[in-house]
């Protein structure tokens, strides 16, 4: 079973790759975000004020961070639409490779592409972004993974009931899109409406965006236990739905 779900997630890493938009889509449009915002940002305040501080060292790069993770989810919702109607998913389903091995290797592919995406922002912000950050990366790496791995039970679970690829990613990006602005990475979640902040509390974007600013800003794991066990349940709870409603056809 492990030699078929690592030979069909190479697979899926090379059909993924064989796509220019959808590859510029999910690596290159975050890096190219975090570059461009981080270049205007550091030419325009030297010294910056403290709020704008505050925003080019921990927001800027947690906002990156976030469109990764997003730009996976869609990428997966995508992938997911176009295998369906196509079939795929029907013929997949029937060889001997069991469906969770099938949806796992989705999965991973979502994983790495993510870890080598946040690499390349990182390399690329080494020679061109104008602040010299010093951030605990594998623990920023690995708090993305986790943010990323609760998100994508969300794009599992909106590719379960999209009825065609047409219309998956814009109706994935109506739903993702807006968990940014309530995620607490702009405005306090506390100080949102009643009615957002209950919106926001059941969203995994809401405990993920604390999780990364706090990896980045050095503190410790038991300080953020609470987030990753939100981000743990919202994931379970998002791939129980999934089970009950997905269509491999």
């Amino acid at each position: 079973m492990m030699r078929g779900l690592w030979k069909l997630t190479w697979i899926e890493i090379k059909i993924f790759l064989r796509e220019p938009l959808g590859a510029f889509g999910t690596i290159g449009f975050p890096v190219l975000v975090f570059l461009v915002l981080g270049r205007i940002a550091g030419r325009r305040l030297a010294p910056p004020p403290l709020a704008a501080s505050s925003f080019i060292l921990v927001s800027l790069p947690v906002l990156a961070s976030v469109l990764i993770a997003v730009s996976a989810v869609l990428s997966l919702v995508t992938i997911i639409s176009i295998y369906r109607e196509g079939g795929i998913l029907k013929r997949l389903r029937a060889t001997p490779l069991r469906p969770q091995t099938i949806l796992t290797a989705h999965v991973i592919v979502k994983l790495i592409l993510t870890a080598a995406t946040l690499a390349l922002m990182v390399l690329a912000g080494k020679r061109y972004y104008p602040v010299d950050v010093h951030a605990p990366l594998f623990s920023f790496t690995l708090a993305l993974l986790i943010s990323t791995w609760s998100i994508l039970s969300i794009g599992f679970l909106i590719a379960s009931i999209v009825p065609t690829a047409r219309f998956a990613q814009p109706i994935g990006a109506i739903i993702l899109y807006p968990m940014i602005a309530v995620s607490g990475l702009f405005v306090r979640v506390d100080s949102l409406p009643p009615v957002l902040h209950a919106v926001a509390r059941v969203l995994p974007l809401t405990y993920a965006v604390p999780l990364l600013q706090g990896i980045w800003n050095g503190d410790a794991w038991s300080t953020h236990v609470g987030d990753v066990a939100a981000l743990a349940v919202l994931f379970a709870v998002c791939t129980a739905l999934s089970a009950r409603v997905f269509r491999w056809e």
